[in-house]
């Protein structure tokens, strides 16, 4: 199943492509290509060169690993994510000893990003969560003090919408929407740049 973005400029067929399955197939990802993804993650820039990224990794391959992380999804994600053969969590080192890094977030958010492109370009997809159970990871995995859990990935080949629970398929085959860059595109703050002088209205 594809459903590629209705962009209004030209982008790169690997973003254009993009989108966040919850149909995964069981089918199995090699470790090279797992390898492939957490180094494209490892040459992501951040501020100082900090490189605050942290990956907590479960494969199927390793079911005690796996079931753990699993569990500690919110049960909503538990539904579909299981499918996944591949979950990740990403972590943050935002107290660096001498200084609060306050760019940490955006950082991990590149590395995110670059792992994203990368499983894209190897014919994988990526569903991020948020819905995850905080305080008992952070608990679990014995994440220290100057750390920040952030959220959970499933990862895999996609499948198709039938292969979820019903009332899932329906938000399966929902179309992708994005907000107009003149809604976050500016000049001044609220203003929008006159490079968008041609851009459709907000709706």
């Amino acid at each position: 199943m594809n459903k590629p973005a209705n962009n209004d400029h030209p982008i790169h067929d690997i973003i254009r492509e993009r989108w966040s399955p919850r149909a995964f197939s069981s089918r199995p990802i090699d470790r090279e290509t797992i390898l492939s993804l957490l180094e494209a993650a490892r040459w992501a820039p951040s501020s100082r060169n900090d490189q605050p990224w942290h990956f907590i990794v479960a494969t199927k391959d390793d079911p005690d690993a796996y079931d753990k992380l699993l569990n500690l999804l919110k049960t909503s994600n538990q539904r579909w994510a299981g499918n996944a053969p591949l979950l990740l969590l990403t972590v943050a080192r935002v107290d660096m000893g001498e200084y609060v890094n306050r760019n940490a977030l955006h950082d991990v958010g590149q590395a995110v990003a670059y792992l994203t492109f990368q499983a894209q370009a190897h014919g994988l997809s990526i569903r991020q969560m948020g819905g995850i159970m905080l305080d008992e990871m952070t608990t679990a995995y014995g994440i220290p003090e100057g750390y920040e859990v952030l959220n959970a990935m499933a990862v895999g080949y996609v499948a198709e919408p039938e292969t979820l629970p019903e009332d899932l398929q329906a938000k399966e085959h929902k179309p992708r929407e994005r907000k107009p860059l003149s809604e976050f595109v500016f000049r001044e703050w609220g203003q929008a740049s006159p490079l968008l002088q041609d851009e459709p209205e907000t709706a």
